[in-house]
């Protein structure tokens, strides 16, 4: 059973992200791009360069995300050891995903890969990606997943009731297993 106001059953549709519209075109224009630049690299160096260029990317990125691996795994263990939490990943990430940026065949994800591996790079990305998650975070509604980080914050001491909770009542205490008299 649900509680709460009635929704109608005429919704209005809606309306898609640009980012759910968009997505597929460039993937799609991603992967012809990538398929072009193999197709020209093979025709003017040859197929076993771009063979050997793939299989660099391979080696190359599972080495990264390899290490990358390790070193966040190394300070966690240290963190946890001194008793403090983990810092920052310290772009353990985004060498991982620079990592996979290389084990994807292509040159523009290579490209992109190999400049995710340099620290200025590193810090300028994941400024704007914590700027552009603050913002949208701000932005969301309240209710919605974007405030779901806040709800779950909340602690309600006075004991209301927020729509759309679960409410588990106590039943008191467990019965006690019934075991047979021990023989004496």
């Amino acid at each position: 059973m649900t509680t709460g106001a009635p929704t109608s059953p005429y919704t209005a549709r809606r309306r898609r992200s640009r980012l759910r519209r968009y997505l597929p075109l460039g993937i799609a224009l991603w992967l012809v791009l990538e398929i072009w630049l193999l197709t020209l690299v093979a025709g003017a160096a040859g197929g076993l360069t771009v063979f050997l260029l793939i299989v660099a990317g391979i080696v190359a990125g599972s080495v990264v995300i390899k290490r990358a691996g390790r070193r966040a795994f190394q300070s966690l263990n240290e963190a946890l050891q001194q008793g403090g939490s983990p810092a920052r990943g310290g772009g353990n990430g985004l060498m991982m995903l620079g990592g996979l940026l290389l084990m994807i065949p292509g040159l523009v994800s290579d490209v992109a890969g190999l400049l995710l591996l340099l620290p200025p790079v590193q810090k300028a990305v994941s400024r704007l990606t914590e700027n552009a998650l603050q913002r949208s975070l701000r932005k969301a509604a309240p209710g919605s997943l974007g405030d779901a980080f806040q709800q779950a914050r909340m602690h309600r001491p006075d004991g209301k009731v927020v729509q759309g909770e679960v409410i588990r009542e106590d039943r008191g205490p467990e019965p006690r297993e019934q075991r047979p008299p021990l023989a004496r």
